[in-house]
């Protein structure tokens, strides 16, 4: 075979799927977010942490007492061939409410803010499409952010698997901070 016709032939072969990626989330309380993401088929691993401040290597104490900028969140690792970033955008979505600024359910101030913390020009190009999409369908302000992402730092370990670890308090706190009683009035029942 000639050489023009082999890279004739590469350029119209599809390109080689990373074997993993990672999307970056912030929906609220990170024990939530990390339970959502970990039942997805494909998603590798969900890591909750922290993201978006200005405080390097900030604890947990730091963190939820607001003066450091940075959001709860999860780092999800996932292999793209076996879900892509467009579902778990819409499994980001149906896990929060969008509608409202600086709080999701139970927990209030900007380190429990909605944001989406792009990794590359793709996923801020896809993350703002279904954010126009979420505004249109629920006919109202959508105060989730799409930011770059920064450094993400993860949370102390006792964090990590929350809803594994400690199963009663995880599910008294989700029940109690009405997150899926208020989900089911925004989203419908999932």
């Amino acid at each position: 075979m000639r050489v023009g016709a082999t890279l004739a032939l590469l350029a119209c072969a599809p390109a080689a799927v990373a074997a993993e990626a990672v999307a970056t989330f912030a929906g609220g309380c990170f024990w939530c977010t990390e339970s959502d993401f970990e039942k997805v088929p494909g998603v590798l691993s969900a890591v909750s942490g922290y993201i978006g401040g200005s405080v390097p290597n900030p604890t947990y104490e730091q963190v939820s007492s607001g003066g450091t900028g940075h959001a709860e969140a999860v780092a999800v690792r996932f292999d793209p061939a076996k879900v892509s970033y467009e579902k778990l955008l819409a499994l980001y979505w149906r896990s929060v409410d969008p509608t409202v600024k600086d709080r999701q359910f139970c927990d209030v101030g900007s380190q429990y803010r909605t944001a989406i913390f792009a990794h590359d020009a793709a996923q801020r190009k896809q993350a703002e499409a279904t954010k126009a999409g979420v505004a249109k369908q629920l006919g109202v302000a959508i105060h989730t952010e799409i930011v770059d992402a920064g450094t993400f730092y993860p949370a102390e370990d006792y964090h990590q698997d929350y809803y594994k670890k400690n199963p009663i308090r995880y599910k008294f706190y989700r029940a109690n901070c009405g997150r899926d009683a208020r989900l089911e009035k925004i989203w419908g029942k999932g």
